[in-house]
């Protein structure tokens, strides 16, 4: 599933190709995502204009000058690939084309898990897709005391709360694992345990992972690729992710440990039991 830098990615893609564009057209080919296109999108969306492209979380979010956001979400295999002008062959699992003054969206998803929806821009906030969201951890109030106090009284994994959207939004799997690696703390230790300097570390360390997947265009590891075509490159950077019994880089000369697979919630966590406190 994207998450936070794939989105990043797309959402920039999007923003760079069609800001400001006049939608001219729209044409679905199929309306049952994981939920279903509303059956006045194209009456809604067609001749407004594209006002500003933003991210929420992991959404995607085309705001329109008629009071209205279209709302992507990736799913599992949900992309966007973007087309200078027409006379292109779409292919089997485009869904949803939209036609602009300055280019064209394809929105691609063969599992169809994804979502591209409407909903009125002054409602965006109430929407409960958006309603219960945690901090962005870009945002200036996601801070140590915020995270503290969001912490304090769980006994959950620090690994599992922070894929808790309502804690921190847009944080998935992946760069749960490796910013816990980065702040030195291992996935298994209780929320309540974490201290207020190390809660400043691990806000640090998010950012750091983060910025630094969305600067390599996110990871690709099955379906993901960025609008151009082509796949991301963090993967590439993955310090403890999908390298389970590989010799951690921190170890390496002094105390050769190999990185650890767990299961938490469901999910594999990757970590270095020797570096990771």
């Amino acid at each position: 599933m994207p998450e936070l830098p794939e989105v990043e990615t797309i959402k920039e893609a999007m923003r760079n190709a069609i800001d400001g564009a006049l939608i001219k057209s729209v044409r679905i080919r199929n309306r049952h995502l994981r939920q279903k296109i509303p059956d006045n999108f194209e009456n809604i969306v067609c001749l407004s204009h594209v006002r500003r492209l933003y991210r929420i979380a992991k959404y995607a979010i085309m705001e329109l000058d008629n009071g209205y956001c279209i709302i992507w979400h990736f799913g599992m295999s949900g992309k966007i690939k973007i087309e200078k002008e027409s006379g292109f062959a779409l292919e089997k699992h485009d869904h949803v084309v939209i036609s602009t003054s300055k280019g064209i969206l394809i929105y691609n998803d063969p599992r169809r898990f994804g979502l591209v929806s409407l909903i009125e821009t002054t409602k965006i906030n109430e929407n409960p897709l958006f309603s219960n969201l945690g901090c962005d951890p870009f945002d200036k109030q996601f801070t140590s005391t915020y995270l503290i106090n969001k912490l304090c009284h769980k006994h959950i994994p620090i690994k599992t709360a922070l894929l808790d959207q309502s804690i921190v939004a847009g944080i998935g799997n992946i760069y749960a694992s490796e910013a816990l690696y980065e702040a030195h703390i291992s996935p298994l230790r209780e929320c309540c345990s974490i201290t207020e300097k190390e809660s400043k570390s691990l806000i640090e360390a998010i950012r750091i992972t983060l910025k630094k997947a969305i600067n390599a265009g996110g990871s690709t590891l099955h379906d993901y690729r960025q609008p151009d075509g082509n796949i991301g490159y963090f993967q590439l950077q993955h310090a403890v992710y999908g390298k389970e019994g590989e010799t951690c880089p921190r170890c390496a000369k002094k105390h050769p440990c190999k990185i650890q697979r767990i299961t938490q919630g469901g999910r594999s966590t990757y970590y270095c039991p020797h570096t990771q406190k």
